[in-house]
């Protein structure tokens, strides 16, 4: 999946390349260029594809910028990287993923069942 890599026993999501994933999946789903929506964000091409492509960082500024040449707000762009990374973190912890253990007061371990 875009915007992750393995580390250790786990899998680490690069923010940067899922904001990047997102804003080139607005654009082509609008028909704009990189051209067009570089002129308008006042934002070099080249800067704009390095930023698509998860290779740079934006900072907040330059996201505005993008998301008002693509007539998108910030929170949208935001929220659907959110759920983007949330459906990521499902994947890799669902199966691993345990009920908290509650010890009592003589060490014994409580069992609990799901219903």
């Amino acid at each position: 999946m875009v915007g992750e890599y393995k580390q250790g026993g786990g899998t680490v999501i690069v923010m940067r390349e899922v904001i990047g994933e997102e804003l080139r999946r607005r654009r082509q789903d609008q028909g704009r260029t990189l051209r067009e929506i570089s002129g308008a964000a006042a934002v070099s091409l080249g800067y704009l594809s390095e930023v698509e492509r998860g290779h740079k960082e934006a900072s907040s500024e330059l996201l505005a910028a993008i998301c008002d040449a693509l007539e998108v707000s910030l929170s949208d762009l935001l929220a659907s990287v959110s759920t983007h990374v949330a459906q990521a973190e499902l994947q890799h912890t669902a199966p691993t993923t345990r009920l908290p253990q509650m010890v009592l007061p003589d060490g014994a371990v409580a069992r609990r069942r799901l219903s």
